[in-house]
């Protein structure tokens, strides 16, 4: 519990209660006082018995009132004087004062309970012992998304993603490290999945318009049970991760639409390297330069129309025509195919995924 917190409070009251008031801790040290120049002193006079008091008790010439939620007391408030207004003074500050810090606690606890979930920091059978605890509705519809900062600003991300979601009962903004932020969102539960991603460009769009900061987005599954958080945050590091290899232009990567780009990235490299060399048997793919290679994306692009292409790539329709012959002769693969069409694509993919990992090859 922050002592600056309980000292805000003493500060504000001490215009409306003209007597010296403070907090002392279980060892009777003052922790917060209206009078700065007693913070740190020990109430020598209060015992360990009088704190256990479930009423108001006199010491010296102050009156105190415990106040705390655990078993043994945590804190006191004081009162200078011993008359009937102290003793009034001593009981509104108390629950005051014991409020403020449920709530401080109840928000700190929550956020670094959420923070545990998702980083599988505690054990499940604990997780819903915990909510109950917290008050914590366990069973509404969540999404984690993962926001990863791509360059360093003065401005603080997280503050400002905080300010974009400022209720803090239903939505948790969460510092992983320096450059990522996850964002434990509560949704309808029947939410169009469209939607989801429209919220995570509007925080694109809020930090690069506004602040200048760049960021990428990884969007998890929509999960029902808190249990299941953890696995919505990990998809959300998937989808970014593979984003990073496939996708490499989008801002906003959903775990829902990797295709088989998800399951390219599960495969072990060896089995990839046997794939491209079975595929290639005529010659390596490294031998396409990189015109080739642009012809062949804007042919997959276009559905593998001609016409379309030529038109698009600003070439006679038989300069198309002569590319895909040689891409054949190399490769073996006649992309006007739809078979042949697809297993190069996913081939590039495949070779694509072994050039992101160098030290894995």
């Amino acid at each position: 519990m922050s002592n600056r917190l309980f000292q805000g409070v003493i500060h504000q009251m001490r215009d409306s209660v003209d007597r010296t008031i403070g907090v002392i801790d279980e060892s009777s040290v003052i922790i917060a006082c209206s009078e700065l120049g007693k913070i740190g002193e020990v109430a020598d006079s209060v015992t360990s018995e009088d704190l256990l008091s479930q009423s108001s008790f006199v010491s010296g010439n102050y009156t105190y009132k415990a106040f705390g939620s655990r078993p043994r007391t945590e804190y006191a408030v004081f009162v200078s004087g011993t008359d009937v207004e102290a003793a009034k003074y001593v009981g509104i500050l108390a629950v005051s004062l014991n409020s403020i810090k449920q709530y401080y606690d109840e928000k700190y606890d929550r956020s670094n309970f959420i923070k545990n979930v998702i980083l599988d920091n505690i054990l499940p059978g604990d997780i819903y012992l915990k909510s109950r605890e917290l008050r914590f509705n366990a069973d509404v519809s969540r999404v984690c998304m993962l926001i990863k900062v791509t360059n360093k600003t003065d401005v603080s991300a997280y503050d400002v993603v905080q300010n974009l979601f400022p209720d803090k009962n239903k939505d948790f903004v969460i510092n992983i490290n320096e450059t990522d932020i996850a964002l434990v969102k509560e949704i309808r539960s029947n939410i169009d999945p469209h939607d989801i991603d429209k919220l995570a460009g509007s925080i694109v769009d809020t930090l690069s318009s506004e602040f200048y900061t760049h960021c990428v987005i990884g969007i998890g599954t929509v999960v029902d049970s808190i249990k299941e958080l953890a696995r919505s945050f990990k998809e959300a590091q998937v989808a970014l991760e593979v984003g990073k290899v496939f996708d490499t232009e989008k801002n906003i990567v959903s775990y829902n639409n990797l295709g088989i780009a998800r399951l390219i990235y599960q495969l072990p490299t060896t089995l990839c390297e046997m794939f491209l060399k079975e595929i290639f048997k005529r010659g390596s793919i490294e031998s396409l330069d990189q015109e080739t290679l642009f012809t062949i994306q804007r042919f997959f692009e276009n559905n593998l129309n001609v016409s379309e292409t030529s038109r698009k790539l600003f070439v006679h329709r038989n300069t198309l025509v002569y590319r895909l012959e040689k891409i054949k002769k190399i490769t073996g693969l006649d992309l006007r195919e739809f078979e042949d069409a697809i297993v190069f694509k996913v081939a590039l993919m495949v070779k694509r995924y072994l050039t992101s990992n160098p030290s894995k090859i």
